[in-house]
């Protein structure tokens, strides 16, 4: 076997540990030494291919990505209404989640626990995924009539702002200690209430007859 060939097979063997290690335990939990031992590899050899954890941490996150990537975009995104084109979106992220639930928890773990000094790194990484999802939105907010004075700049930056506040919402809940996969599963499991929200409001506007009334009986109520 050629040198090339061998350091290859290396490689990829200590990266087959890394992703069992980060697919089990968050970054913080996870240590090279686990890796080494998981894979017989030692620790010399780790360290004479990668700089170390956050190197292959890093690897990982990118191997997560790539892979979620052409999964989402094995089957083209077409929708024919609004709510149609979002459980569409979720329904091919959760089959991703469901048939690699190592990359799973790499994935959440990523969003949800990020180790801060790869803050920039890390949100290098989901470029592309982000860009993905920002397409989806896009193609799903085709499908509406917007509000007077709503543009699609305008209600994409919403959905975006919308997605960042929910996933700092699990952030929060992520720093208590309580079971990380059912954390995951409530994501996951609100995640559609959460987009209907987003496309509808929560409340009916008002009309003219409504809005009056309401404001009559408020008026007798306060008599």
């Amino acid at each position: 076997m050629k040198k090339q060939e061998k350091t290859q097979k290396t490689k990829e063997r200590i990266l087959a540990a890394a992703l069992e290690e980060f697919g089990r335990k968050s970054y913080d939990a996870a240590s090279v030494n686990s890796i080494c031992e998981a894979g017989q590899i030692p620790k010399g050899l780790m360290y004479h291919n990668f700089k170390g954890k956050d190197d292959l941490y890093l690897l990982c996150v990118k191997n997560c990505y790539d892979e979620m990537m052409l999964a989402l975009k094995a089957q083209p995104f077409e929708i024919r209404n609004a709510k149609e084109g979002l459980q569409s979106f979720l329904i091919r992220r959760q089959k991703f989640f469901l048939s690699n639930p190592c990359y799973t928890n790499i994935f959440f773990n990523a969003v949800l626990q990020p180790p801060k000094h790869l803050t920039r790194e890390l949100t290098q990484l989901r470029s592309g995924f982000d860009e993905y999802c920002s397409q989806c939105y896009l193609a799903v907010l085709d499908c509406l009539t917007l509000r007077n004075g709503i543009t699609r700049e305008m209600a994409l930056e919403y959905f975006l702002a919308a997605s960042e506040m929910f996933n700092s919402y699990f952030q929060k809940k992520a720093e208590q200690n309580g079971d990380y996969r059912e954390l995951i599963e409530d994501h996951e499991g609100r995640l559609s209430s959460i987009f209907d929200i987003m496309l509808y409001g929560i409340a009916k506007e008002p009309t003219e007859e409504h809005y009056e009334g309401s404001c009559q009986e408020r008026s007798g109520e306060a008599k």
